[in-house]
């Protein structure tokens, strides 16, 4: 660590202006203040801490080197962030991040012009920096593209495309290699092996460093035909020759937290006009505070902890949804050895890590890959295997195409278990689980289910286990699971059938998923204004129970239709068949109660389900409003 001047630097530091002031020896002081700051907010308020204690010197040196916001950087996925947001105007209000009204966790173009381009799903800075290059060669203009990738998500197929078309595209673009040997699981593949190895060899060190310091003091004719040798023999030595051969000038690797060598470096970057860079930083994941050092994941992601201590504060004891899914599946594979696991580099955020120590010869990490997790995953079904991909609902997004062409059209029986269904509180729009019943309920053939508490969500597992000739998928929400598991907890649901719950005459409220506690709660509500309720549990939304959609139709003047996620989901496919069966002619009121038909903020999960309407208290009142009782309120 740098000595430290008795004036704080970082209390001087507004805007990255402000850092272009200092000298450049006054940059580690900078950064061991930024690093500070950021562990003492991230400790306030939770988030991703690890990822951006390895890029405080990188964040430093950026903008200290480029003229930021007119040069553009992109950070890819923006877990790596919040040094970013501290020296962009944002310190402020740091101690707000994740908060409703507060900064985001991730890079936002609402919230800053220092955020070029909203991050939060891996691998997309290339791609995105190359169309910022692209249109600035366009206009004319002369400023530096900058995208900072990590080598979590370099092993993703996006970042190659992107690469493979850079150099066909532009002459200037730089992109930094943050090498930490740590994404939010251990990175996996031969591209993890090789970027290990080209960090550690010394004889790559050894060789590049004599090779420069002879060329320094050669004439320049022969300095030329040197730097040639030296070019030669680094790509021979590291196999750099990869990203050579994709059309980027390669260098490095360097020490990440060298601010010398950082700066140096990215100025040199800077005048390279013939062909896109690729800088390879190899960095420490939580460098600079040793509980974060210390621990597995690096203080990946944590809830508010002490600072001197490292101890983070605990949650719920109930158990987590994802916690009943894993322990549900490892029973399934103890009675069938052809059940297997398939993630997408997120084993401990699906509970795939507790199956992969029952069995881990079982367990398939595939990478920051959901395309090719689910291919894998039919490959895998159409050879007689019973795969189960678990993939967050947000990231399933990215494998739609393959769920469409690879899985529904050949009747494969893959699993999809999508975690983090519905909204996700501090992690904002970019995670919510908002669009999976709509998308995957469209496809023909597909099992679609819901869960309304942990022990549904372990017979729906059981479920799809046991069907072996089409599709199927279960949703269910971040956070701790309603309920306990009862003796029935492995045993498979009857395909397309829901149940009743409470029975009534006047109000029915048809739920689908986890808003049952919430809709039981109003129905307790309307029962005291003396409204009978019906509250019955959907389970199924593909197929649906069309003959308890009848009986609720027929029986009840107030039809209610839950669930959370958007328009276009359950309650679509209820009126659709309500239509085509002529129920909508009998006279009863129903109503939808979605996800309103915006991306919500950040905020904690009860204060979105509030102001998204689906509350006991607005469940409640949407069926007075049917009833002409109610109050009309605006929605979120």
């Amino acid at each position: 660590m740098a000595p430290q001047n008795s004036t704080p630097l970082l209390d001087q530091i507004k805007f990255p202006a402000d850092l272009r002031k200092l000298d450049a020896n006054q940059l580690q002081q900078v950064a061991d203040e930024l690093r500070a700051e950021t562990i003492s907010a991230v400790s306030t308020t939770g988030g991703h801490l690890g990822a951006g204690l390895g890029v405080v010197e990188l964040t430093v040196a950026l903008h200290y080197v480029f003229d930021t916001p007119r040069d553009i950087v992109i950070w890819d996925v923006g877990h790596q962030a919040y040094p970013h947001k501290i020296l962009t105007g944002r310190r402020d209000r740091i101690r707000t991040l994740r908060t409703g009204g507060g900064l985001s966790g991730f890079t936002k173009r609402a919230e800053s012009e220092y955020d070029p381009f909203g991050a939060a799903h891996a691998a997309t800075s290339i791609s995105a920096a190359l169309g910022f290059a692209v249109a600035r060669d366009k206009r004319g203009d002369d400023n530096s593209v900058i995208a900072v990738i990590g080598d979590g998500s370099i092993s993703a197929g996006m970042a190659y495309e992107a690469m493979n078309n850079a150099a066909e595209s532009t002459k200037r673009l730089i992109v930094i290699l943050n090498d930490n040997d740590m994404s939010i699981a251990p990175p996996v593949g031969g591209m993890s092996s090789y970027l290990g190895r080209l960090a550690s060899s010394k004889t790559y060190r050894r060789l590049r460093k004599t090779a420069k310091s002879v060329a320094e003091h050669l004439p320049a004719p022969i300095h030329d035909v040197g730097k040639k040798v030296e070019e030669y023999a680094r790509t021979l030595v590291t196999g750099g020759t990869f990203f050579e051969e994709l059309g980027f000038h390669y260098l490095g690797p360097f020490d990440g937290h060298d601010l010398d060598t950082l700066t140096l470096i990215l100025k040199n970057a800077k005048e390279f006009t013939d062909r896109p860079v690729l800088i390879h930083v190899v960095t420490k994941k939580g460098k600079g505070y040793a509980p974060a050092e210390n621990a597995a994941d690096k203080y990946h992601g944590v809830t508010k902890f002490n600072v001197f201590t490292g101890e983070q504060a605990k949650g719920a004891s109930a158990p987590s949804y994802t916690k009943v899914f894993a322990q549900s599946l490892v029973r399934q594979a103890e009675k069938d050895k052809r059940v297997v696991a398939v993630t997408a580099a997120m084993p401990s955020g699906t509970g795939l890590d507790i199956f992969g120590k029952q069995f881990p010869d079982r367990t398939f990490d595939v990478g920051i890959a959901e395309q090719h997790a689910v291919t894998f995953a039919a490959g895998l079904a159409a050879d007689g295997m019973k795969p189960f991909a678990a993939i967050y609902s947000t990231f399933l997004q990215r494998g739609y195409d393959q769920v469409v062409h690879d899985v529904a059209i050949q009747k494969l029986p893959v699993r999809f278990a999508m975690d983090r269904a519905g909204l996700v509180g501090a992690d904002g729009p970019t995670h919510a689980g908002s669009f999976d019943v709509g998308f995957m309920g469209a496809l023909p053939g597909m099992v679609l289910m819901a869960a309304a508490d942990g022990n549904e969500l372990s017979r729906m597992v059981a479920t799809a286990a046991a069907i072996d000739d089409a599709p199927s998928a279960f949703r269910y929400p971040r956070g701790d699971a309603d309920g306990v598991l009862g003796p029935d907890c492995d045993t498979p649901l009857e395909i397309g059938k829901g149940r009743i719950l409470r029975e009534g005459t006047s109000v029915a409220l048809l739920n689908f998923g986890a808003r049952m506690s919430e809709a039981n709660k109003a129905a307790d509500k309307l029962a005291a204004m003396g409204l009978s309720t019906t509250l019955a549990d959907a389970r199924f939304a593909k197929p649906l129970d069309e003959d308890l959609i009848r009986r609720l139709a027929r029986e009840h003047e107030v039809l209610l239709t839950i669930e959370e996620g958007a328009e276009g989901g359950f309650g679509a496919f209820v009126l659709h068949f309500m239509a085509r069966d002529g129920l909508l002619d009998r006279g009863v009121k129903i109503r939808t109660l979605t996800l309103p038909d915006i991306f919500q903020d950040q905020d904690k999960p009860e204060a979105m389900y509030a102001a998204a309407g689906l509350d006991a208290d607005a469940i409640a009142n949407a069926a007075l409003l049917a009833l002409g009782r109610g109050v009309n309120e605006a929605r979120a």
